[in-house]
């Protein structure tokens, strides 16, 4: 029996799949103007292990075509249906352990489930200064996401299992950049493109990704200031002094005018993984250090403590929380004490 127009359609793809039967609903038509006729436009609603299974989804998307869909829903919405399910009977400390895990998550929040992929959430493991228990805690939101988008025919393939957060190591790996490196940095900076955000990230203690996310709107070049940051609420848009001895390096980048100040060959934001794989790992090959990218706000936090830093400023520089930070309201009193600050090393 033939579905009526604008029905759907069922359709086996080519090539050995767990899920061959894809199911697809018709949003509108297009007119081809090269080939003079229309074009019917799809959107996806799942994949199948069978004809009858196909059958069945398409018609239960037609008695609830507002449930979940496989082509745009979030990060953030899979993961608000998944625990209005999940924290039904669970326990407190496990509600608290999952949403710790989701609020370190926040680069993926607004991507679409079915487009996230290993390197954006090892991304996500990689930036994160917390223990392994912290990461195995995040390891495993993620898998039970993918578990749940999986059940839901929202993915066909599971990329959470891929992670890699390393083994648990009691001491810390951490190893800030030593005065020696830190000049060799600063000699090589008109030599090789991209040193410029390793002194900039020491010099200001963002991570890579805060660092990648800023705009250029939000650096004030003649007052030495860049807003920006992540993670939590004391890190989140704070205040950041720029330091005298990188300023250079920032007004070069906001010379040039683009959206963000550190920016891809295409002049468009640059992704964590490829600047880690195709610029860090570079550098540090080339020049002959061994460091990854959270040492540089290991080793902003010890130059500031080493150069006797207000450690309330320290705090408010690096957006740690603090009970002596009652606000985040920053007058002109507070952002020439940071100045001061920074400008201690």
């Amino acid at each position: 029996m033939r579905n009526p127009n604008g029905y759907g359609n069922i359709s086996k793809l080519p090539g050995k799949r767990r899920k061959p039967f894809r199911v697809r609903v018709t949003t509108g038509w297009e007119l081809n103007e090269e080939k003079g006729k229309l074009i019917q436009l799809y959107k996806p609603i799942g994949y199948y292990k069978t004809r009858p299974e196909a059958m069945l989804a398409l018609a239960e998307y037609h008695k609830n075509p507002n449930s979940l869909e496989s082509s745009t829903v979030t990060f953030a919405e899979l993961f608000k249906k998944w625990s209005d399910k999940k924290y039904a009977k669970a326990t407190k400390s496990t509600i608290n352990g999952y949403n710790a895990a989701y609020n370190y998550s926040a680069e993926l929040y607004d991507m679409k489930f079915i487009e996230i992929k290993k390197p954006h959430m090892q991304s996500v493991i990689d930036q994160c200064e917390r223990g392994h228990g912290t990461l195995k805690k995040i390891k495993v939101l993620f898998n039970q996401l993918f578990k749940y988008a999986l059940e839901n025919d929202i993915v066909i393939k599971d990329y959470s299992k891929f992670i890699e957060i390393g083994k648990n190591e009691s001491e810390s790996t951490r190893k800030p950049f030593t005065n020696e490196e830190i000049k060799e940095l600063f000699n090589n900076v008109d030599r090789m493109d991209y040193i410029d955000t390793i002194l900039i990230m020491i010099y200001t203690g963002l991570r890579i990704g805060e660092l990648l996310l800023i705009e250029n709107i939000n650096v004030d070049i003649e007052n030495r200031t860049i807003k920006g940051g992540l993670k939590t609420d004391a890190g989140k848009n704070r205040i950041i002094p720029i330091n005298k001895k990188i300023l250079p390096f920032v007004s070069k980048r906001h010379a040039e005018g683009h959206k963000y100040l550190v920016v891809n060959y295409e002049n468009n934001k640059m992704k964590y993984w490829n600047y880690k794989d195709e610029k860090w790992s570079k550098i540090m090959e080339q020049i002959g250090m061994d460091h990854l990218p959270h040492d540089c706000r290991h080793t902003f936090a010890t130059l500031m403590d080493n150069a006797g830093a207000n450690k309330v400023s320290i705090k408010r520089i690096m957006g740690h929380s603090s009970t002596d930070i009652t606000d985040k309201v920053y007058t002109h009193k507070d952002i020439e004490e940071l100045k001061k600050a920074i400008d201690l090393i």
